[in-house]
């Protein structure tokens, strides 16, 4: 049977999920899109609802159109969107871990789990201040790749598996001189690693760039492309 009214409990949900507060407490979270629902799907995530616009041919439970566009987080709307429960691993695992620090932008966030799968990272950890993983904007722009990088919470950069190194601006060794198992920790661009944090790493790197810095995605990816580079080499 078609959805038909706005007060309909999964549309109230739907839109109670678009607040982190709501999605913490339920540990749910919603996609959106016919290519991420296809990801999920692939990787094996079972959707807990999965709704469609009524008409559109695809599998789920239909609804009207313009009530599937008011739950939208899209500008546009959408044909599809499903709810998953959240997957937080125990504990980040190498031998590559990626560590973000008061990363707040759910966009820089997205972008780093599509590196982190591209150039296989085992983990990616979330530190404070790090936006919500499971945020709509950063699911967006995560493109799927949240469904197969593990995601784990710490609190101390003395949970991060293998070496730490902090990844900073200005400072520290080379970036490709760094092999072995390693966390590599980046922080925002503007304020970059908290002082604590840098003196709780093992080592301190950074990546040559001709301007004052890179963004926290940007430095993410190089970095994780050199580790990555680096373990493949005979």
């Amino acid at each position: 049977m078609t959805i038909t009214s706005p007060h309909n409990d999964q549309l109230k949900e739907i839109r109670k999920l678009a607040g982190r507060k709501w999605r913490d407490k339920l540990r749910e979270f919603v996609a959106e899109g016919e290519d991420l629902l296809a990801a999920a799907d692939a990787a094996g995530w079972v959707p807990l609802a999965r709704l469609v616009a009524e008409g559109s041919g695809l599998d789920g439970e239909e609804v009207k159109p313009h009530l599937l566009a008011d739950v939208s987080s899209l500008g546009s709307g959408t044909r599809a969107l499903a709810v998953y429960g959240q997957r937080w691993a125990p504990a980040p695992v190498g031998p590559l871990c990626l560590a973000l620090w008061g990363v707040n932008d759910p966009g820089n966030v997205g972008t780093v789990l599509r590196s982190a799968l591209a150039f296989g990272a085992a983990s990616v950890a979330f530190g404070p201040g790090t936006a919500d993983p499971y945020g709509p904007k950063a699911v967006r722009a995560s493109m799927g790749a949240l469904f197969d990088v593990p995601v784990a919470r710490v609190r101390d950069p003395t949970d991060l598996p293998g070496r730490r190194v902090a990844l900073v601006a200005h400072g520290g060794q080379p970036l490709s001189a760094l092999d072995g198992d390693v966390t590599l920790v980046v922080g925002a661009e503007r304020d970059g690693l908290p002082a604590d944090v840098v003196a709780a790493c093992d080592e301190v790197a950074t990546i040559p760039v001709r301007a004052e810095s890179l963004n926290a995605a940007m430095a993410a990816t190089v970095a994780l492309y050199e580790c990555n580079r680096r373990m493949a080499a005979p």
